[in-house]
This record gives C-alpha cells, sequence and structure tokens, in this order.
C-alpha cells in the first residue's frame, strides 16, 4: 500500500540574497545526500544570468559536473517544442537551429545551458505534471528541486526595478527556487522548503500548501524562463524512472 504522507529530510539555509535562491536550493540537495559543502563555494561556482539570478538548467549542470546524475521534466515551450519529445528528434540539434532563427538573448544563454546539460549526460522529460509523478519521485526520496512564480505561489504584488519594490502597476512577475520535499495524500497538500524569507506561510523555512497552488505556481514558472521540476541523485544510486 502506498503511504498516505511522505517527508524526506531536508535541511534549508536562508538564501543570502535576493538572487541566490537557486544555489541555496542546489545546497541543500547537495546537504541531503550528505555532502559537505558550505554554501558560499554552491553559490560562488553558480553560473548566473546576465542580470542576475539563476536558471534550473545551470544548477543542473553543476550536479553533473560533480558526480551526480540530473533530470529535468520541462514544461517550457518557450526552449522546447513538444514534438521534439514526441518524435524523438536530437534535441541538441533542434537547439542549436532554434538559437540561429531567435534573437532573444536570454534564450541564447540559457541555450547554451542546455547544450552542456545534454553533453554532461543530463536527461529531459517531457510528463504530464500531475500529482503521481510528483508523489512518485518523493516516494523514490528524491527531493525535488522546482522553479516556479513565486508571484503566484505567495500571491504577491509583482516588482519592479533593481530593487525588486512591490508595484502592481510597473511590476513584472518574479521567479524563485524551492524544494518540494514531501506529500500528504489526504490533504493534497505538498511540503514546501524554502530559502526565502519572510515569506507569507509562516516564520520556518518549511510549510504545508496546496498540491494544486504548487502545481499552477511550477506551470507559470514559463513567464520567468523555467517551469521544471530538477531532480539530482548520486550517479552511483538509481537511476530516475519515467513517470507512471
Amino acid at each position: 500500500m502506498l503511504p498516505a504522507s511522505l517527508r524526506l529530510n531536508v535541511d534549508m539555509l536562508p538564501q543570502p540574497t535576493e538572487t541566490t535562491c537557486g544555489p541555496t536550493c542546489l545546497h541543500a540537495v547537495y546537504r541531503y545526500w550528505s555532502e559537505d559543502l558550505s554554501l558560499d563555494s554552491v553559490i560562488g561556482r553558480t553560473r548566473a544570468m546576465a542580470h542576475g539570478g539563476t536558471i534550473a538548467v545551470f544548477l543542473a549542470c553543476d550536479a553533473l559536473a560533480h558526480g551526480y546524475e540530473a533530470t529535468i521534466y520541462t514544461y517550457n515551450l518557450t526552449m522546447f517544442d513538444p514534438t521534439w519529445f514526441r518524435r524523438r528528434m536530437d534535441i541538441a540539434e533542434r537547439l542549436h537551429a532554434q538559437r540561429e532563427v531567435k534573437d532573444d538573448p536570454r534564450l541564447h544563454h540559457a541555450t547554451e545551458g542546455y547544450l552542456d546539460f545534454l553533453r554532461l549526460g543530463g536527461r529531459l522529460r517531457f510528463s504530464d505534471l500531475s500529482p503521481p509523478l510528483v508523489r512518485g519521485l518523493l516516494r523514490r526520496r528524491y527531493p525535488i528541486l522546482t522553479g516556479l512564480s513565486s508571484t503566484f505561489l505567495y500571491r504577491a504584488a509583482r516588482e519592479h526595478g533593481p530593487s525588486d519594490i512591490p508595484d502592481d502597476v510597473r511590476g513584472t512577475p518574479s521567479g524563485h527556487f524551492v524544494i518540494i520535499s514531501g506529500y500528504d495524500r489526504k490533504a493534497r497538500q505538498l511540503l514546501v522548503a524554502d530559502p526565502y524569507s519572510p515569506h507569507p506561510y509562516g516564520g520556518t523555512r518549511e510549510y504545508w500548501i496546496r498540491m494544486d497552488r504548487v502545481v499552477n505556481a511550477i506551470l507559470l514558472g514559463i513567464v520567468t524562463h523555467d517551469a521544471n521540476l530538477l531532480v539530482i541523485s548520486p550517479r552511483k544510486g538509481p537511476r530516475v524512472a519515467d513517470p507512471p
């Protein structure tokens, strides 16, 4: 019988700056797998976007380069065409072709990350973002690092300017990284480990929240160029299975 609830032991530190949520979550995953690293060292080696912050594929590349396996479940239709997965195309070749005809600098930067990810042995999956998928990964004892919309997750005002000041008129949506570390089937909730403080769900770095809210926030992460699940595990461990 499948467990009604599950909670992984993820120890999340507070993110030192507004733009270091990604490497802070990556550091928590490394610690979950018993690797003793300083947060500063992980932040220092994490590739960043030109405007600051990072994206999930850069976190995945760090893990691959340091002896881990990494699988990305992507929902980013800006980066990936669904037919690339249905037809089992050479995704690296399609990324090269796409870069030649699109002039978005952010897409070009992310493309370099995905090409590195594939070269390092990373795996891409295009599967429905469903409760069985999320619970199945957690039952295999994998914490799920995800890039999502904090604007939707927190129901917060959009943000404006270099200081990210809340501004409901001039503002734009904000992205964020958290780790999904547990579930409660009966309550239809997920446990979120969040490096940001203060967030609207209490004074700790863990909180239970409706699964629907988290799923929607993940899908809306496409607005800030993420929308994915990132699963990292030791290379000698079990491979991440395809979803049910």
